[in-house]
């Protein structure tokens, strides 16, 4: 350690660290623009100088590396001085326009100029004018001249996300920002750049002259969406949600939200919301009261079960529903007597899992991987934050490899690529098991493999080094040799010391499995079920079209079915269902997630519920009385999350039991003839309801490209 005083206290600091790094340790401030403790350090604001002894002139604090025995002080006059000339400079040619800037109340620039800049400006040249960019639907670059050229923009894109689609252009006063790639920003991070920017340069478009940042209240909330888990703030203005940012947790997304995290609220606001419970007559929709609608569907399900027996009935979950809404559709099920509930909507293989599939590992280990191996996932769509991860990996040198149908751009250096049509899986992983084998002089599992010159260096590469990762992705998981494929490369993962896992799909997919919402003995799978063999169908936050395998088939399965009913807080489904009840999205409701690592996360209500939509958990109690379920009397969120975790009273859980956890099949074999069809994976923003809903969302690069059938 190297031991330094700063402004007079002896501070203690590792070789290497800069002076803003001793100054965060003890709690000293030093204003700055461009430096983020996230980012490379690239010393071009200068607001950070401050004075070192010995040194002939100001220093900046965060590119000095410290010294044994360096003497800083931050707020000496010399310090002060340096610091207000250079705020006097920032200012020359910024715009006086703080009453109108949508900056305004939280900016960087705002604040440190009320303590370092002057009464008034010495400066009576014309000021510079940068003209606007339209760099696509969530980032607004209409102001350009208030750009001061800290380049953290610059860096997040290239450190970050992986692309560099902002740079800076001409020298001096002509410096400006600017698209270097392309016409528009279209990285699945790129709203990050939005917090990142310390004045009102960057902006969020959707956001945009909606609100000012003193009028919204924040509340803490956890993303509905993939199975990252991020942790939000959800700013809110008389009961609406205005605007969504990132609550910082190491553990899990850092100080970075997806795209998908921070723009999908616009759905919440749309007016494609369900507001009151509806029921279909005469083939026309009519709305009614909660009563009569509960009351049609406890009537509907009692007649179908004495009529055609409790096997009739079904439930489809969502995984993007909560862990209280999953359990209680469970019990309920069950009560009547069925075995028929799956979320497992675009799966292809329905065994049997001995335990609950989940990452293997941490997600924060993720950035120190030193090697690993993705197969079936297209991982910077899919998982944008667990990209990311892997990405930093990636640049400490970590060896990327994948397994898929194509090369894909995962913004990251991949150093193979076996390619291999999806029915083919299977043999490329057997080949890197035989070059797994080969290499070790073992005897390699009883499957045909050859080890190629590709295969080869991933078995190589896994062979190398101690922190290790084989994971499967969403194709792989919804493989209909999803067992064979998992119990391979637990083979692999066994004999190269890594670990094995699923990135897994959704906000709750881990939750799910742990609630055991799959089908029970003599029970239907998700497929059997939408194929329309059911009489009464629960359809739990999902639109079977859009969220299954059985895609636009399940309509007309479904049409066919007696009586569907569709919980959700959109009108979903309309053309077949019989009855829609409206729900609370996660904004609305209290619940809790299980993110990939098996990380337990539980979050409140941040608005009241819109007209008369109901929290689903409540819903789900009142249709389990009316039914005559036993069990069924919860109070609140909370005391069902007790019951279903068997969690004590008033306790809870921070991470499912690591005995319920696990990632092995005994399928060493192909198991069943390959799918002739591909695994159905969903495109970034047509994951789920609320992303689909969300008008910036899909004018995205992204949205558009799926929509013509391509993924990028």
């Amino acid at each position: 350690m190297v031991e330094i005083e700063l402004d007079g206290q002896k501070v203690e600091v590792a070789p290497g660290c800069m002076v803003m790094h001793a100054a965060e340790k003890v709690g000293t401030y030093i204003p700055h623009f461009c430096y983020h403790k996230k980012l490379s350090i690239a010393a071009n604001c200068r607001m950070c100088l401050v004075e070192v002894e010995k040194a002939p002139k100001p220093m900046p604090a965060c590119a000095t590396p410290v010294t044994q025995g360096m003497v800083v002080r931050t707020n000496s006059e010399k310090a002060i001085q340096a610091q207000k000339s250079v705020m006097e400079f920032l200012l020359i040619n910024h715009p006086l326009d703080c009453p109108i800037c949508d900056q305004g109340g939280e900016c960087q620039l705002q604040d440190l100029a009320v303590g370092y800049g002057g009464t008034s400006s010495r400066y009576e040249e014309e000021k510079r004018v940068v003209f606007h960019k339209d760099v696509g639907p969530l980032i607004s670059m209409e102001e350009m001249s208030r750009c001061i050229h800290c380049t953290r923009c610059v860096r997040f894109g290239q450190e970050v996300a992986g692309v560099m689609e902002l740079g800076m252009i001409h020298r001096g006063e002509h410096s400006e920002i600017t698209t270097v790639t392309g016409n528009t920003v279209d990285s699945e991070l790129s709203g990050n750049m939005i917090d990142l920017c310390p004045v009102g340069a960057l902006t969020s478009k959707p956001f945009r002259y909606s609100a000012r940042t003193w009028e919204l209240s924040r509340r803490k909330s956890v993303s509905p969406h993939d199975s990252t888990g991020a942790n939000l703030v959800v700013q809110v203005k008389n009961h609406k949600v205005m605007r969504v940012l990132p609550f910082e947790n190491e553990e899990v997304n850092e100080c970075w939200i997806a795209d998908r995290d921070r723009f999908s609220y616009e759905s919440l606001n749309s007016d494609q919301r369900l507001t009151s419970p509806m029921i279909k007559q005469g083939g026309a929709w009519k709305e009614v009261d909660w009563q009569t609608a509960l009351e049609y569907v406890a009537n509907g399900l009692k007649n179908i079960k004495a009529q055609h027996g409790a096997q009739a009935i079904g439930a489809l979950v969502s995984p993007h529903s909560t862990v209280e809404e999953i359990y209680l559709t469970k019990e309920l099920v069950r009560g009547l007597g069925s075995s028929n509930i799956d979320y497992r909507l675009r799966s292809a293989d329905f065994s049997v899992s001995t335990g609950t599939r989940w990452l293997g590992r941490s997600v924060a280990s993720l950035s120190t991987l030193q090697s690993v191996l993705v197969v079936g996932s297209n991982l910077r769509k899919d998982h944008p934050l667990f990209a990311q991860r892997i990405r930093q990996a990636a640049r400490k040198g970590c060896v990327v490899t994948a397994i898929d149908s194509v090369v894909r751009d995962w913004a990251l250096p991949v150093a193979q690529t076996l390619i291999a049509a999806p029915q083919q899986w299977f043999q490329a992983l057997s080949d890197v098991a035989a070059a797994v084998a080969q290499q070790k002089g073992i005897e390699a599992p009883n499957v045909q493999g050859q080890a190629g010159e590709v295969a080869t260096a991933i078995a190589t590469a896994l062979l190398a080094g101690e922190h290790k990762a084989v994971l499967l992705g969403n194709a792989a998981a919804h493989h209909a040799q999803a067992s064979s494929l998992l119990a391979l490369a637990g083979w692999i993962a066994d004999q190269t010391g890594a670990t094995v896992g699923y990135l897994t799909e959704a906000a709750n997919t881990v939750g799910a499995q742990w609630m055991k919402a799959v089908p029970g003995e003599n029970g239907l799978n998700a497929a059997q079920m939408l194929e329309g063999r059911l009489k009464a169908a629960l359809l739990l936050h999902t639109e079977p079209v859009f969220d299954s395998a059985a895609g636009v088939k399940a309509a007309t399965a479904l049409a066919g079915v007696d009586m569907v009913v569709t919980l959700s807080p959109f009108k979903a489904n309309m053309e077949f269902s019989d009855v829609l009840l409206p729900i609370a999205p996660f904004s609305e409701t209290s619940g809790t997630f299980v993110n990939a690592e098996g990380r337990v996360q539980s979050f409140h209500a941040v608005v009241r519920p819109l007209g008369d939509t109901r929290p689903g958990w409540k819903v789900l109690r009142v249709l389990a009385n009316l039914l005559d379920v036993a069990g069924i009397n919860f109070q609140t969120s909370q005391e069902v999350l007790e019951k279903a975790t068997h969690a004590p009273q008033g306790g809870r859980m921070e991470f499912v039991p690591a005995a319920e956890l696990s990632n092995r099949s005994k399928v060493l074999a192909a198991v069943g003839a390959p799918s002739t069809t591909d695994p159905v994976v969903a495109s970034i923003y047509q994951l789920d309801g609320m992303v689909r809903r969300s008008p910036s969302l899909q004018l995205t690069m992204d949205a558009r490209l799926a929509s013509t059938g391509v993924q990028a």
